[in-house]
């Protein structure tokens, strides 16, 4: 390698390693009025005891932060509902990253609903069980379940999926 070549790669190597750790802390904290499409690193909050009725925690914000385990760490923002047993999510059905890694073995993760991060598990809720939770869904954020949601899908076809404290 060159001198020239050897000046270049110190500068390049230290803006990507401040490009780096500027996402580390600062995704998925960014967005409009606390929604982020692109997924983050960290979560955030304060670890949390698990409340024994979830449904306490539908009045809190609007979306819950998810974090699952695994490499890569990955945070996203979701829509919830909160029920007696835990918290229910919802995704189309395109074959979603978050809702693969759960199906491949990775349930474990955890959901920050405000300030209170809590230690969860998911299970995939098949068949028509996924109805009843689907309805709470659409009767907590108003939308039908015949009408599609950021596709072509009906909020009815959605895939669901149960977190539970662990």
């Amino acid at each position: 390698m060159n001198g020239k070549a050897k000046r270049l790669v110190i500068p390049t190597g230290i803006v990507l390693l401040i490009g780096v750790i500027l996402y580390v802390y600062t995704a998925p904290y960014t967005g409009n009025q606390g929604i982020q499409r692109t997924p983050g690193v960290r979560i955030g909050g304060t670890v949390t005891p698990a409340p024994s009725d979830f449904s306490t925690v539908n009045g809190v914000g609007g979306n819950l932060l998810m974090k699952q385990g695994g490499f890569p760490p990955f945070v996203i923002y979701l829509s919830y509902v909160g029920t007696p047993d835990g918290v229910i999510t919802a995704t189309r059905p395109d074959g979603g990253y978050w809702a693969q890694r759960v199906r491949d073995g990775r349930t474990d993760g955890w959901l920050r609903i405000g300030d209170a991060t809590y230690a969860m598990q998911a299970t995939e809720i098949l068949g028509d069980a996924r109805l009843p939770m689907l309805q709470l869904f659409s009767d907590k954020t108003g939308v039908p379940m015949d009408r599609a949601v950021g596709g072509p899908d009906p909020l009815r076809d959605w895939e669901v999926f149960l977190w539970t404290a662990r």
